[in-house]
């Protein structure tokens, strides 16, 4: 399962890059022939979502370096880190320069030339981009499993994936946006509609944006495991005949990988050897059956 979570994220990350990119040379080639500023907000988008799909992938990678002296616990927070840095690029590159480019077309608005030529792009966009959404899609669908989409989406601790799906379901919204704005533009002969546009767009980059953001900013400061896991966790610790009572368990998510800290209560009659034995046969029975479960301190107790 851990392998496939990372491959799951890989994937959707390059369909997200390669989409991404392809779009961004076309609406950058379609604003510089027709001076639309919502396609020219949909081009530093494009390119700025391609930019941040790097930086996913870097976080992904570095996460996965081996603990040292410095970082015991291992460098998975570090996906959480770039993870962060991509929604406050984001909310700047993306949402913050497309408002500022509509305000100014609002206030010098400028004839479009060629609209056509955009209006085709856009479409082509929309395709692709569908294409890069239904990717990423199918990726969590492989994460997931059974579970509802909203329970997976509320609970999750894979911030790569939320980013891009956070990212696809921007742009094609934005696309979807640019493209109504453009045609009305061009209907009515009044470039306003166009400069409406980019603002729209920078409106719905923000929010995204924020959403990212704060479902981030847990994990950066440290949250438990996911709720499937720290079940699974408890029945596997409710099943050991050598342990009597399970006072709490501790779980924290560390990017790919999980710890936990328990403390139980033996049951009597145990000698020294036979306690440390079932602990120990426990720890593996743990890291055998939990996914990325890669520390486990269990301590001993008569009370909480």
């Amino acid at each position: 399962m851990a392998g496939t979570t990372h491959d799951s994220t890989a994937r959707a990350i390059l369909y997200a890059f390669l989409a991404n990119f392809g779009i961004a040379i076309a609406k950058s080639w379609a604003a510089w022939l027709t001076g639309s500023g919502s396609m020219l907000a949909e081009a530093i988008h494009s390119y700025a979502d391609t930019g941040n799909q790097v930086l996913l992938y870097l976080g992904l990678k570095q996460s996965q370096r081996p603990a040292d002296d410095e970082h015991p616990l291992g460098y998975g927070k570090l996906s959480y880190f770039w993870s962060f840095i991509v929604a406050i690029l984001l909310f700047s590159m993306g949402g913050l320069f497309s408002i500022y480019e509509g305000v100014h077309k609002l206030h010098n608005p400028e004839p479009l030339s060629q609209v056509w030529i955009a209006i085709v792009v856009l479409i082509l966009a929309i395709l692709l981009e569908g294409s890069s959404l239904y990717g990423a899609l199918r990726e969590i669908k492989k994460v997931r499993g059974d579970r509802p989409f909203k329970e997976w989406l509320k609970h999750t601790r894979n911030s790569e994936l939320v980013v891009v799906l956070g990212e696809d379901i921007g742009a094609q919204l934005g696309l979807i946006l640019a493209l109504g704005f453009l045609a009305l533009a061009q209907a009515t002969g009044n470039p306003v509609y166009d400069a409406m546009g980019s603002i729209c767009i920078g409106v719905i980059l923000i929010v995204i944006s924020a959403f990212i953001a704060w479902r981030i900013r847990s994990l950066l400061v440290g949250r438990s495991a996911d709720p499937d896991i720290q079940a699974a966790i408890d029945a596997i610790i409710g099943e050991q005949e050598a342990i009597e009572f399970c006072f709490n368990t501790i779980t924290l998510q560390l990017g790919p990988d999980t710890m936990l800290a328990a403390k139980i209560k033996m049951r009597s009659g145990q000698t020294i050897d036979e306690a440390v034995a079932s602990i120990n046969a426990l720890e593996r029975e743990l890291k055998a059956r939990v996914p990325k479960l890669k520390w486990c301190f269990i301590e001993p107790d008569v009370a909480d």
